[in-house]
C-alpha cells in the first residue's frame, strides 16, 4: 500500500545505537538497514544539505564523529533526527530511510568522491 507520501515500506521496529552511533532499520518486507549518523548527516533531506535542486546539494564535510542525540516520530510517515552538531531539521521518510539503506553502499562512495573533489575531508 502506498500514501499519500509515496511510502511503500514501513518500518517495522527501528533501534538508535547511540554508542556505535548506528540507526538500525527493520522493514516490513524483510529488508533490515544500518544506517550510520554520519551518511545521515551528510544525506539529510534537509533543503540546508540538499538545497532546492539537484544542483544546489552541499557537500558537508567535517562529519566523521557525528552522533545521534534523539530521534523524533513525524506523523505516521517519517522521523526527525537530532544531530549532536545541532542540525535537525532533514525530515526522514520511511521512504527515504529505506532507498538510503539499501543503496547505503553507492551513497558512501559519492559522498567520499565528493569530498575528494572538493579537497575536503570526513574529520572536523
Amino acid at each position: 500500500m502506498t500514501d499519500k507520501f509515496g511510502t511503500t515500506r514501513w518500518p517495522s521496529e527501528i533501534r538508535l545505537r547511540k554508542a556505535d552511533k548506528i540507526l538500525e532499520i527493520d522493514f516490513d518486507d524483510g529488508i533490515s538497514v544500518e544506517l550510520p549518523a554520519e551518511l545521515l548527516r551528510v544525506e539529510s533531506p534537509s533543503a540546508e544539505v540538499q538545497g532546492h535542486s539537484p544542483s544546489e546539494k552541499k557537500t558537508v564535510a567535517g562529519r566523521r564523529h557525528v552522533g545521534i542525540m534523539e530521534i523524533e516520530p513525524v506523523g505516521n510517515y517519517a522521523i526527525r533526527i537530532m544531530f549532536d552538531d545541532l542540525h535537525d531539521t532533514g525530515i526522514f521518510s520511511w521512504q527515504y530511510l529505506y532507498e538510503l539503506g539499501i543503496n547505503k553502499d553507492r551513497a558512501w562512495r559519492d559522498y567520499l568522491a565528493e569530498l575528494d573533489d572538493a579537497g575536503l575531508s570526513r574529520e572536523p
